[in-house]
């Protein structure tokens, strides 16, 4: 783990110039798969989630703990969940070079699991390259982070 956070911080230096390079197409195309991706796991749609999460793919869960695909998809996608629409604070794409780039936001993730409600915020940071003609996910970090007074 400390290897792709080392990674991460190393694509992050060069990551103004990426996204001032990058052709509004890119970032267009970036954007729409993040979207697609955020929708995929709230519809709980499993086999949209199968085909945009890399097989390889590091989940960083809010507790730090590290896991792989079938365990990301299997947390999205449970008989007894149900989640509400989310609304995205503080959204960032990024293309952070020829075939990869990242997209981050805060959002409140809420709903029902197993029959009991839940509210959560949270910060979120997924890497996403390029395979073939599509995206994937490869890279999810997750931050729990305190919910405010409303």
């Amino acid at each position: 783990m400390r290897g792709m956070i080392a990674a991460v911080l190393a694509f992050g230096m060069g990551a103004p110039a990426a996204a001032a390079d990058a052709p509004a197409s890119e970032i267009a195309e970036l954007s729409a798969f993040a979207d697609a991706f955020d929708a995929a796991q709230i519809a709980q749609d499993r086999a949209a989630l199968e085909r945009m999460v890399a097989d390889d793919l590091v989940f960083i869960d809010g507790s730090g703990k590290r896991y792989g695909k079938a365990f990301f998809i299997d947390g999205w996608t449970g008989a007894d969940d149900d989640y509400d629409p989310v609304t995205l604070r503080d959204r960032v794409i990024l293309p952070l070079g020829e075939g990869t780039g990242l997209a981050s936001a805060e959002t409140v993730l809420s709903g029902r699991s197993a029959g009991k409600p839940f509210r959560v915020r949270i910060r979120f940071t997924d890497i996403f390259k390029r395979q073939g003609d599509s995206w994937q996910a490869v890279y999810i970090h997750v931050t729990r982070m305190a919910i405010e007074s409303e």
